[in-house]
């Protein structure tokens, strides 16, 4: 089945979590790094993926990145792509950009039949990676521009998360993460900005 290890900031406090999730598989990590699509500053961009690519590889994970804008109009090559992880990890950043990513490359109704089926995978990552889990991104305008269009001005915003989740997860909540305010609107198994479900 699908499996979850949400973060509140990159890998989070419960990294033996998601190193028992996935002993049993081929520890190849998908990392999808689309939420940052919006980023000018791409020194900055590139060193903030380094750092979020170690976190995974020092604990045995074999990372590539996932760019969804290559399958943008191409939902058949990401499935297949897709079939050689263990893990798809999206980072953080702008979740309206994500969704937009998410919807171009078909992303977003992969994971979703992914979820349907019961897929043997885990989807982790932090931040906008977990808002976009929830019903809708409501609400997350507060902290993320909505009307940020790396890929075109004719894209309209998307409002509505992917609905795998049927609560909102506002993963800053108490958190010491620069510049954020939010509040979680349901717990489930929430610990210390980490949230992992089996």
């Amino acid at each position: 089945m699908l499996k979850f290890y949400l973060s509140s900031l990159r890998i989070g406090n419960h990294e033996n979590k998601l190193i028992e999730m996935t002993e049993s598989g081929n520890k190849k990590v998908a990392f999808i790094n689309s939420a940052m699509d919006f980023a000018t500053d791409l020194e900055r961009r590139e060193k903030s993926d380094k750092l979020n690519i170690h976190d995974l590889e020092r604990l045995g994970f074999k990372v590539e990145i996932l760019d969804l804008k290559l399958y943008f109009n191409k939902p058949n090559n990401l499935e297949a792509m897709l079939e050689h992880f263990d893990v798809i990890w999206v980072r953080g950043g702008n979740t309206f950009v994500l969704a937009q990513a998410m919807k171009l490359s078909g992303f977003d109704e992969i994971i979703k039949r992914f979820h349907r089926t019961q897929k043997d995978i885990v989807y982790g990552g932090y931040s906008a990676g977990v808002c976009i889990l929830g019903p809708t991104l409501k609400g997350i305008h507060m902290v993320d521009e909505p009307n940020q269009k790396p890929y075109g001005e004719h894209h309209p915003t998307i409002w509505e998360g992917l609905s795998i989740l049927d609560y909102v997860i506002a993963p800053h909540y108490k958190s010491d993460h620069r510049g954020r305010s939010q509040r979680s609107l349901k717990g489930g198994d929430f610990e210390h900005g980490n949230v992992s479900r089996k």
